[in-house]
C-alpha cells in the first residue's frame, strides 16, 4: 500500500460517505463488502457516536480525580510529559495524536522502536502498573470527545504499518480507531510474544498483524451495538479477572 490521504481536516463521521467519496486506495473490491454491509446500518452507526460521545464525557467526569492525581504520580517517577502522543492512523486514513498516559521514561520511544516488548526496559514501574490495567489508555476518553476514536474499533496504528495494509486490510478504516476490540483481547499477550522473537518489527508485520486484522474485519462484517457492548464487557473481563495482567 502507498500512502493513503485523507481531509486532514474531518473528524469522526458515523454516517458512511457516498463510495466515490472515500479515499481512492479504499475504492477496491475488497473493500466494498464491508462497506455495503456497514451502510445498511447507517441508524447504528449514529447511535455508536452517540454512546461514544455520552458514555466519555460520563467517564471523563468520573475519573476527573485519575487525572487529578495520575500526572503528579508520573512526573514524580520520571521527569517529562503526562501524555505520551503519537501519531496514528483512524477512519479513512485520517491521521491524529492519540494520548496515552506515559508509561515509559520521557524520549525513550524516539529511539527508533514503536513496539513494546515484554519487561521493556523503557516502561516505569507506574508505568508497568498502568499498563497491567490498561489505565494508560483511559485519556483516550479524550480522543473520543475529539472525534478520533470510539470504544471499539479497530486499535490505531502507527502510519509505517498502515503502509503494510492489504487491499482488504483497508476496510478497517471505514469506522474510526477504538480503545478496544476483539483483536486486543485475544493479542493481550503481544508484547510477550514478540519478546521471543529475534525481529519483532518483522514478526508484527508478517505474523501478528495478519491475524489482528482478520479479527477486526470481522469486527466489521457482524458489526452491531449489542456486539460492541458485547466486546466491551470482554475486555473488562480480560483485564480485571481472566489476566489482571498485561497489556492489551
Amino acid at each position: 500500500m502507498s500512502n493513503l490521504r485523507a481531509d486532514p481536516a474531518k473528524r469522526i463521521t458515523m454516517v458512511l460517505p457516498s463510495w466515490q467519496d472515500l479515499p481512492p486506495e479504499m475504492r477496491n473490491d475488497a473493500v466494498r463488502p464491508y462497506y455495503d454491509r456497514l451502510a445498511e446500518r447507517q441508524c447504528e452507526l449514529r447511535l455508536k457516536r452517540l454512546l461514544d460521545v455520552t458514555g466519555a464525557g460520563a467517564m471523563l467526569i468520573a475519573f476527573a480525580w485519575l487525572f487529578a492525581i495520575l500526572p503528579i504520580i508520573i512526573k514524580v517517577e520520571s521527569p517529562g510529559p503526562v501524555f505520551f502522543r503519537q501519531k496514528r492512523v483512524t477512519q479513512f486514513g485520517r491521521e491524529f495524536e492519540i494520548h496515552k498516559f506515559r508509561t515509559m521514561k520521557a524520549g525513550s520511544h524516539l529511539a527508533g522502536e514503536q513496539l513494546t516488548l515484554h519487561n521493556d526496559a523503557r516502561v516505569t514501574r507506574v508505568g508497568a502498573f498502568l499498563r497491567r490495567y490498561r489505565i494508560d489508555e483511559v485519556s483516550q476518553l479524550i480522543d473520543i470527545l475529539q472525534g478520533n476514536m470510539s470504544f471499539v474499533g479497530t486499535r490505531p496504528e502507527v502510519p509505517k504499518y498502515v503502509r503494510k495494509y492489504t487491499p482488504e486490510m483497508l476496510a478497517t478504516l471505514l469506522l474510526p480507531a477504538g480503545v478496544t476490540s476483539t483483536a486486543s483481547i485475544e493479542f493481550k499477550d503481544e508484547a510477550q510474544l514478540l519478546t521471543s522473537v529475534t525481529d519483532a518489527d518483522r514478526a508484527y508485520v508478517e505474523y501478528i498483524l495478519p491475524r489482528k486484522m482478520a479479527f477486526n474485519l470481522n469486527d466489521i462484517r457482524e458489526f452491531s451495538i449489542a456486539r460492541d457492548f458485547k466486546i466491551m464487557l470482554a475486555t473488562l473481563r480480560a483485564v480485571l479477572i481472566d489476566r489482571g495482567a498485561g497489556e492489551l
